[in-house]
């Protein structure tokens, strides 16, 4: 492997253990041992879900291609996974803050385990409905445990701020470093040890019921809004009227879909945008690197929540504009110096400099996962969390399903081109709701609260 690869990531390592080991006071918050011990266990518990879904990340198309389906079956199959997630994850985040987050997320472990139970088969059939259950857990992942977190920290009295320390922590842990060691764990599992391509997603299996047994017995359960008047079509009519009728939930919502769609789609694209002429490139190796700058945003991320004069709905805007510029490289790359005429061989000097943007934007997805988090504890109102939150991937699997369906239709400089002006307009959005949004949800509460408490004296 070329010499190139270990100094972009021995670059980004020396930077990110910099950044951890170099944080001073004005970077920490002192928290209480109560707090450290909730913010600790929620922390193994995510771990562990994000390790379930790590493992199979890098071996699902590869177990499609063993077993002998082509590139439009399988397109079909992931097509499948993403249209779940959106017929079903509304509906999942309904039940989630009506019966309960705690059981919703058991409800995740239990239906992921199912999804990669079905890996074991060769049938198509046996596969598509693998595909669906995989959709509906990733609806549940990406709300249940959060608007448990939520909920959770608020009815315990925690301070508001510390929410920040648990999100931008989860995100280093569970987007990075379990990620990084979730590819090297699977790796050894399929080609060291030989054990199959199946043997990840029944890794999978073990880390995910671990983390259930944890939820079982140690997470106490809440609720969004359990009243028992309320059916699945008044909820939905809810959350459509609290996004509707609020600005800032609509503007987050938007935002989020925007960033996540360009997200999911440089998934798809980075690897014919690195060997457009099938140039041996290391995946595995430049996945971990990938990781390993998701950790530097995250590490960036932790010390600007750490901050109560920095707004996050402030630097975000300069983090999108980053992130819209870095997926131009592959444009600029190809417009100046041109695509390699020679196939196969080592990465391109074209191509390296896109490596690097690459990392830029992923260091950006780093700092946006605590930050879209800390903007949603603020404004998305609790009796509907997890509702609204899913609705927020409606846009975001369609986007992601059109993609997948029309891969092959554009030049990949087009797609990250609308991946690009969509994070640019991703950044206006963020500065009208940096305008509209000074007073967040929290802020709003305590004032109100404080002023009815003034009203008796007031009146006597």
């Amino acid at each position: 492997m070329e010499i190139f690869y270990y100094l972009v990531f021995g670059a980004l390592a020396a930077v990110v253990a910099a950044l951890e080991l170099s944080k001073s006071n004005k970077d920490r918050i002192n928290t209480p041992t109560a707090f450290n011990s909730f913010k600790n266990n929620y922390l193994v518990v995510y771990s562990l879900m994000m390790a379930g879904d790590w493992l199979q990340g890098p071996y699902v198309y590869y177990l499609y291609q063993t077993y002998g389906f082509g590139k439009g079956e399988i397109g079909q199959l992931f097509i499948a996974g993403f249209g779940s997630s959106m017929l079903f994850g509304t509906i999942v985040g309904s039940l989630a803050d009506k019966q309960g987050r705690k059981r919703a997320s058991a409800t995740y472990c239990i239906t992921y385990i199912l999804s990669c139970i079905t890996k074991h088969s060769p049938q198509y059939k046996i596969l598509m409905i693998g595909r669906i259950l995989g959709g509906i857990a990733t609806s549940l992942l990406f709300s249940a445990f959060e608007s448990w977190l939520v909920a959770e920290h608020f009815k315990r009295g925690f301070d508001p701020q510390w929410l920040s320390i648990t999100f931008s922590k989860a995100i280093f842990l569970g987007n990075g470093l379990v990620a990084i060691i979730s590819g090297l764990f699977g790796n050894m599992l399929v080609d060291t040890l030989n054990l199959g391509p199946v043997s990840p997603f029944d890794a999978a299996s073990v880390f995910l019921a671990i983390g259930m047994a944890i939820i079982l017995s140690s997470w106490t359960e809440n609720y969004g809004d359990p009243s028992e008047s309320k059916d699945l079509l008044t909820q939905f009519k809810g959350a459509a009227v609290a996004i509707a009728s609020d600005e800032k939930i609509a503007l987050l919502g938007a935002i989020q879909s925007l960033f996540e769609g360009s997200m999911y789609t440089f998934v798809f694209l980075w690897t014919p945008a690195l060997s457009p002429n099938g140039e041996d490139i290391p995946h595995g190796f430049i996945f971990a690197t990938f990781m390993l700058a998701s950790m530097l945003g995250s590490s960036i991320a932790a010390r600007l929540l750490a901050r109560n004069m920095v707004r996050v709905e402030n630097y975000m805007q300069i983090v999108f504009v980053i992130a819209s510029a870095s997926l131009l490289l592959p444009i600029m790359a190809t417009f100046f110096l041109g695509t390699p005429k020679v196939k196969g061989g080592s990465i391109s000097f074209a191509s390296s400099l896109q490596l690097l943007g690459f990392c830029t934007f992923e260091a950006c997805v780093g700092i946006f996962w605590p930050s879209i988090m800390k903007m949603r504890s603020q404004y998305i109102p609790e009796e509907a969390r997890s509702t609204i939150m899913n609705f927020f991937r409606i846009p975001l699997n369609i986007f992601v399903c059109i993609v997948l369906y029309n891969v092959d239709a554009f030049p990949i400089t087009v797609m990250f081109g609308m991946c690009s002006i969509f994070l640019f307009v991703a950044s206006i959005l963020q500065r009208r709701l940096s305008v509209i949004g000074v007073k967040p949800k929290t802020e709003e509460r305590s004032i109100l609260e404080k002023d009815t408490e003034a009203e008796p004296l007031n009146t006597a």
